[in-house]
């Protein structure tokens, strides 16, 4: 599975971006996605993850309200749309997939997603 991301970029304190992450394939459109960060000099942290179903969705506390994953399988597409951006929320976001469904209670875990994108850029000034 080769996962692409893109959208992101430069944006104010308070405003929006949509974050893309297309698949290679179709069969991998199904499976399991997440969305994870990393700000200079910090760990790796996830952010958000949706079901191989896409019924359920997951989300880190600090991005809860503000952020939504979603996903159209017709375009093997998953998206993470951002509101509300703070400048705590600059980093580098890379998008991820599992192989099918995650284990139960292990959506946050960057080690149920073996495939990674090789992370977009945002950058949210005050």
């Amino acid at each position: 599975v080769q996962l692409q991301a893109s959208g992101g970029g430069l944006v104010q304190a308070g405003g929006s971006l949509r974050l893309s992450c297309a698949a290679s394939d179709t069969t991998s459109s199904t499976y399991a996605k997440a969305w994870f960060r990393q700000a200079p000099g910090k760990e790796r942290e996830f952010v958000a993850a949706l079901s191989w179903s896409g019924d359920s969705t997951y989300y880190a506390d600090s991005v809860k309200g503000r952020f939504t994953i979603s996903r159209d399988t017709a375009k093997n597409t998953v998206y993470l749309q951002m509101n509300s951006l703070r400048p705590e929320d600059t980093a580098v976001y890379y998008c991820a997939s599992s192989l099918g469904a995650t284990q139960w209670g292990q959506e946050k875990n960057p080690y149920e997603y073996p495939y990674w994108g090789q992370g977009t850029q945002v950058t949210v000034s005050s």
